[in-house]
């Protein structure tokens, strides 16, 4: 779920042109979880093909790449790899939601309540070996390269843009700022609307763009205490403390000047609250990865339409929107050159 601090974040409207040519890292596990959520039939089930399998995510996976890439939008994936002790009770706690989300869902599905079955299996949605191996296997065929973190995707996305080898993470937590991603982007959809939450209704969206100095000038704080102010609100590695959100914990910070003043000040306690800084401060992250973009397509109709049942004509409407894409990016390569 990440750090929500949203009502302490300046943010500015883009449009999709502003990113032409630019190389976004994907945290794939937040998108992934965003296509098995919301590409649902009617009843709440996942799309799956003749087999049983999955294929939301191959869906969401295939059409949205197709229109960033038709952008000229560069896109590489980066794959959580294993999570830190501290995200266990976070991790458990998923866990046993997805359990009564279930247990809900089977209950609506017997009264009859579709409604209610779409929004509770929406909360059951987890990303399964099979799942994640398929999601790689497609990017492979639409040469969209991707990464395997070694811990959090999100950590491994913003070092990369540290590096320059990446113009801006792409996602919806602000985790990567935190770790010190200079860029994050957020609503990378083409269709101009997203799905509110346990519920049918729509919001019109666009992109947005974060940069972190900005952020970090227009609110006078370091990037330690923007830190400390989300563990106050609560991370994926503490629950926070009660009665602060992001607004009264800023308020707190640059009254108190760190975590430990406002926790001393008003007689709170965050357990671990140091390694929880550290694990912002100083992810775990790897150099060893390489970035290669390629315009050319493998058998994406043979894993897609012959092995799990898709459309051939809406495939290869997609399959043209990226040719579309890859000439896009050819020309701009002999432009620059």
């Amino acid at each position: 779920m990440g750090v929500d601090i949203s009502d302490i974040i300046k943010s500015e409207e883009i449009d999709f042109e502003d990113l032409e040519d630019k190389t976004i890292a994907i945290d794939a596990y937040n998108i992934i979880y965003q296509f098995l959520s919301s590409i649902r039939q009617r009843d709440g089930q996942p799309l799956k093909d003749s087999k049983g399998r999955v294929t939301s995510h191959l869906s969401g996976l295939l059409y949205r790449n197709a229109n960033l890439i038709e952008k000229g939008i560069k896109l590489v994936y980066v794959f959580d790899g294993t999570p830190d002790i501290m995200k266990e009770g976070t991790l458990e706690k998923r866990k046993e939601r997805k359990e009564e989300a279930k247990e809900e869902y089977e209950e609506a599905l017997e009264e009859g309540d579709m409604k209610k079955a779409r929004m509770k299996a929406q909360q059951t949605s987890r990303i399964s070996d099979e799942i994640e191996e398929s999601s790689k296997r497609l990017l492979n065929l639409l040469s969209i390269p991707w990464i395997q973190a070694p811990a959090e995707g999100e950590s491994q996305a913003a070092h990369m843009v540290k590096k320059g080898d990446a113009w801006a993470v792409g996602g919806q937590d602000y985790d990567s700022l935190l770790c010190g991603a200079p860029r994050l982007v957020k609503n990378l959809t083409i269709t101009g609307k997203r799905k509110l939450p346990g519920s049918d209704e729509y919001k019109k969206i666009s992109p947005e763009l974060m940069i972190l100095d900005d952020i970090l000038e227009e609110l006078d704080i370091t990037r330690e205490q923007l830190i400390d102010i989300s563990i106050l609100c609560g991370t994926d590695y503490n629950e926070g403390v009660k009665g602060i959100g992001p607004k009264r914990g800023l308020k707190y910070i640059k009254e108190y000047g760190d975590l430990e003043g406002v926790l001393e000040e008003k007689d709170k306690e965050v357990n671990n609250h140091e390694t929880i800084r550290k694990l912002f401060l100083k992810p775990e992250v790897t150099d060893d990865y390489s970035i290669e973009f390629k315009n050319e397509l493998g058998d994406v109709k043979g894993f897609l339409c012959d092995e799990r049942d898709f459309s051939e004509s809406r495939v290869e409407s997609a399959l043209e929107k990226i040719r579309e894409g890859f000439k896009k990016r050819e020309q701009t390569s002999l432009t620059s050159f």
